[in-house]
């Protein structure tokens, strides 16, 4: 009988890869980790070396680009996917058991390899900025609840707990105030609980990239983080800090020291909701200097008709950097209104009001303009980065108990996050930039 020989139909190595093979291969070949590779073989030296470190390590990976909740789940995907263990490493042994992943994870929580971990972020950081030199312009910072696994503790009898590894001890209870308003002007205000951890994260505004990071228990506040966040980003990456001209934050960022400091010490222009901080039944205040000018919390700036008394709001003349002060000009003589007191009032051609004024209301991007508007709509960047945390990389629907294992899960995501986007670059797929952050 004359025996064919016939190509093997299945044969996985001549399968071109697509789909989240595809962003596997970026994440591999693009994220900078040969240093902490090295750093890990050496730490084993000549022992045994059943499951090779490097394949552990790209399984990992893995299981982050293939949303894998569990390490069960992403063990069963190796068994049955034979190309991605060829792609992780695992040619010639088994696939690992569950406590080998979990020796692996403990050791990747220890303090030295934790430092690893954050170079390689920063690295990918820095390439970044090299490939994309606007990267960095405009900042966008946001606060992400995140849900503990495990059931929440009696605070007050935190000490007496027993860790028996089901509970979590780190994690604490945060909440979230959000105010809405509906077409008939109703004002509502929707609470929002959890017990876990909240992830504050900065992340580039129009390409929608993490810049910076820091994990905390639920309960601590946005702006101290921000304050943290700023100073850690001046100091690994000084020369984003140098290039940025924008900072947007949502009314939880709203504090009059961090304003400040954006300006004074980093001429970034801050572009943060406010709130109504001032007593009740408040609603103007004069300015220093004036006889008939009064503005509003929100930085409206109006004159009065020395005659008729009448209030008009004064046209935005823009901010002049040298003075520090913003310009505001006469509504009679821009809008070509009827003034009876137009030539007895002192602000006929106009004034000037420093942003030593109030540093929460005057800002160098005035908060009337529609300069203003336009920048903070860009804000939405970073909730969607939230967003893509929650559907694409598992922060939904986790495993993770412990500040620092979830802290390690925020490095990884952000870290695969950052590689695939260098990899589309350097590939010439900047057209694909947003999409290989969506699902598969």
């Amino acid at each position: 009988m004359a025996i064919i020989p016939q190509k093997k139909l299945f044969d996985y190595q001549e399968i071109q890869p697509l789909g989240d093979l595809e962003r596997l291969r970026l994440v591999l070949k693009y994220l900078p980790d040969e240093e902490f590779m090295r750093h890990l073989e050496n730490e084993r030296g000549k022992g045994r070396d059943d499951y090779p470190i490097r394949a552990m390590w790209n399984s990992i990976l893995a299981g982050i680009v293939f949303e894998h909740k569990t390490t069960a789940s992403l063990r069963r995907e190796l068994s049955r996917n034979g190309q991605l263990r060829s792609m992780c490493g695992f040619k010639n042994c088994k696939v690992p058991p569950a406590w080998v992943y979990s020796r692996f994870f403990n050791k990747l929580l220890e303090d030295e390899h934790q430092e690893y971990i954050e170079e390689i972020f920063n690295k990918l950081i820095e390439e970044l900025k090299e490939l994309l030199p606007d990267f960095g312009e405009t900042l966008a910072v946001d606060g992400k609840a995140i849900d503990s696994f495990a059931n929440s503790h009696d605070y007050d009898k935190k000490e007496e707990i027993k860790d028996d590894r089901r509970r979590d001890l780190d994690a604490d209870y945060g909440s979230k105030t959000y105010c809405y308003e509906d077409e008939e002007g109703n004002k509502y205000k929707k609470v929002k609980s959890w017990f876990g951890y909240k992830l504050h994260l900065i992340v580039d505004a129009a390409y929608e990239l993490p810049v910076a990071f820091k994990v905390t228990p639920a309960s601590n506040a946005e702006q101290p983080a921000a304050h943290e966040l700023i100073d850690e980003l001046d100091e690994t990456h000084p020369e984003i800090m140098e290039d940025c001209n924008y900072f947007l934050g949502d009314r939880g960022y709203d504090d009059g020291k961090l304003i400040a400091k954006l300006w004074e010490e980093y001429k970034i222009k801050p572009v943060i909701d406010i709130r109504n901080m001032w007593k009740d039944g408040e609603e103007t205040k004069l300015v220093e200097g004036e006889e008939n000018v009064v503005y509003d919390y929100c930085g409206n700036v109006y004159c009065h008709d020395p005659v008729t008394g009448k209030r008009r709001e004064m046209a935005f003349g823009g901010f002049e950097k040298d003075r520090n002060t913003l310009k505001e000009r006469c509504p009679a003589k821009h809008y070509g209104l009827e003034c009876r007191g137009k030539d007895k009032c002192p602000v006929a051609n106009g004034t000037r009001i420093s942003l030593e004024e109030d540093p929460r209301v005057f800002t160098p991007v005035a908060r009337q303009s529609y300069k203003w508007d336009r920048i903070y709509k860009a804000r939405t960047s970073v909730e969607r980065v939230n967003s893509r945390l929650d559907v694409s990389y598992g922060f939904e629907n986790h495993t993770v108990r412990g500040i620092d294992k979830m802290e390690l899960k925020c490095s990884l995501s952000l870290m695969v996050m950052l590689s695939m986007a260098v990899g589309r670059i350097k590939e010439k797929q900047e057209d694909k930039l947003r999409s290989l952050l969506q699902p598969a």
